[in-house]
């Protein structure tokens, strides 16, 4: 058991694109099949265990299986629904049947059977296939020669008689069963078993695949700290939007957050407050880890950033050599931004910056690494630049590709390098894609979780102006920049800093509902998204997130039932 190095105490607990334009067969839809998921980094690391452990509101007679089944509230939308006659009854002599059966097929069913058990109350048990299908059962199918439906697509028929869920790859077949969860009555989410439910779900066909490979949220830390378990949360509400990247912001002004071992000050002294001065916290190696694992067990990559040339007030108030006047100024928790460089004349900011590359590119089984650079006002522009190629440098190096704010761009990238578009307007972007770098599209006054919805909203800030549910959702990534079409984008991002955060109610707050959304921006085919129709979908998910423990924010936006 590992202990987290928490100097607080909390409330609570605790993909560049790469893929090929295909056009399947049937349904006329452009698609951009992702690269590979990443696979568990830990053997034999089980996915996570149900909803028991989340403080939810308990399910009664009186809790609303609403609307009635159907194939209308997924979210994010599927590429295409065929409704079928019929429903599907999940019966106390269900199982779930495994073709083949694999050390990853049988996660992913052990996944899905550890959620039905919980709020079913059934013994349903994880089997191999028999030659024939049989009737009153689920079965997960993967079938390598399916490659009409990518690394991270699925096909899902649902008859009277049984559900067949058919991938070519896992994470096409665990993206299928978030499908299925939420295809299934809302109080399967229940922690606990429900008396007198019928567990029915429409029959059906839908074909699912995703539109960008890159689908993440990022989680700022820095700021304030969020406990292991919380980051975990954090993970399971990405994964059921079929979310692929977490990103943690490690570092910043206010805090560093990961235990650099051939600099251990940075975390035992740089992490030791928080904003408002209270105090702070950071992971061990260990603890990183075990946040990495359980993300990969659900298909998500971690992208660690440690933020240079600015944001480095942490390192610098522990390390007084990384001063250029070799005098360590005081831990910093206020809110300002900009004031802070690394002194790049001198030689031990190098060995700094290759120190920290290697021990978190050894942590860390992603392809990239996030190496920050916005708003480095401190820095003079030809330092900068100067800067800026020699991390790429180190970065390579050690085996890993870069990602940075769009800052980045007015310095020579490398031909894999990732831009993150965050700048209101074009900011850096266009430089980027000259360069011939691909664009995560996060732009502050869309995307960033962290905008107040309105003027009374609790938390938050505004200085990217209010992102109300509709204008989180009604955003096209390919619309926003002259000259950035869907060929240079990786994906979108939802970041979420964390100055007015705390704990993890006020993550949720702030998240739901508007992560759904993005979700489905990243996933889902742009002509099929409509605001009308998407607001009555995100209602039904209102009974879910309220058996999740999640405390969303109820939107007038949205019909809530």
């Amino acid at each position: 058991m590992v202990t987290i190095q928490a100097l607080r105490p909390r409330a609570r607990f605790s993909l560049v694109w790469m893929g090929l334009l295909l056009i399947l067969g049937g349904c006329g839809v452009m698609a951009t099949p992702p690269v590979n998921a990443p696979a568990p980094t830990a053997t034999g690391t089980l996915l996570p265990s149900p909803w028991p452990t989340v403080s939810a509101a308990p399910a009664t007679e009186n809790t609303p299986d609403w609307p009635a089944p159907s194939l209308g509230g997924i979210i994010p939308k599927p590429v295409s629904v065929t409704p079928g006659e019929g429903r599907f009854l999940l019966t106390p002599q269900t199982n779930i049947y495994l073709d083949p059966p694999t050390e990853e097929t049988e996660r992913i069913a052990q996944f899905l059977a550890e959620r039905l058990r919980a709020a079913t109350g059934y013994p349903i048990e994880v089997r191999a296939a028999e030659q024939e299908q049989t009737d009153g059962n689920l079965y997960l199918v993967l079938d390598a020669s399916a490659v009409a439906l990518g690394s991270e697509g699925y096909e899902l028929t649902i008859t009277p008689q049984r559900v067949v869920l058919q991938a070519a790859r896992p994470a096409g077949l665990f993206y299928g069963v978030q499908t299925i969860r939420q295809l299934l009555p809302a109080a399967i989410e229940s922690p606990t078993p429900q008396e007198g439910k019928k567990w029915e779900i429409a029959s059906g066909k839908i074909l699912d695949y995703p539109r960008f490979a890159w689908r993440g949220a990022m989680l700022d830390v820095a700021r304030h700290f969020f406990t292991v378990d919380e980051v975990k949360r954090y993970i399971d509400y990405l994964a059921y939007y079929k979310m692929n990247r977490l990103h943690l912001h490690l570092s910043d002004d206010q805090g560093w957050r990961l235990e650099i071992r051939s600099w251990p000050r940075l975390a035992t002294y740089g992490g030791s407050l928080e904003v408002g001065g209270t105090r702070g916290g950071y992971y061990t190696q260990e603890e990183y880890a075990e946040i990495v694992a359980y993300a990969a067990s659900q298909f998500i990559t971690v992208i660690p950033e440690i933020d240079m040339p600015g944001h480095v007030q942490a390192a610098l108030a522990s390390y007084p050599e990384l001063n250029c006047n070799d005098t360590a100024p005081d831990l910093y928790t206020g809110t300002d931004v900009g004031f802070s460089s690394l002194c790049i004349d001198k030689d031990i900011t190098y060995t700094f910056a290759g120190d920290v590359i290697r021990e978190l590119a050894a942590l860390t089984p992603g392809d990239y690494l996030h190496i920050g650079g916005d708003e480095a006002h401190a820095t003079k522009e030809a330092a900068y630049k100067y800067f800026i190629r020699q991390v790429q440098a180190i970065v390579a190096v050690n085996g890993k590709k870069v990602i940075g704010w769009e800052e980045i761009a007015q310095a020579p990238l490398l031909s894999d390098t990732l831009v993150q578009h965050w700048n209101p307007g074009e900011g850096h972007v266009r430089e980027a894609v000259r360069q011939g770098a691909q664009v995560i599209m996060s732009p502050a006054d869309k995307a960033y979780l962290d905008m107040k919805y309105d003027a009374a909203t609790r938390l938050g800030l505004d200085w990217a102006g209010y992102i109300p549910v509709q204008a989180g959702y009604s955003w096209e990534p390919t619309a926003l920049v002259s000259g950035v079409g869907e060929e240079n984008i990786a994906g979108i991002e939802a970041p979420l800093w964390s100055e007015t955060v705390t704990n993890l109610d006020d993550i949720e707050y702030l998240a739901f509902p508007r992560l759904p959304g993005y979700a489905e921006i990243g996933w889902s085919p742009a002509e099929g998204r409509d605001w009308s129709e998407y607001r009555r979908r995100l209602a039904t998910h209102a009974p879910r997130w309220s058996l999740m423990g999640i405390d969303f924010y109820r939107s007038p936006d949205v019909p809530w039932p």
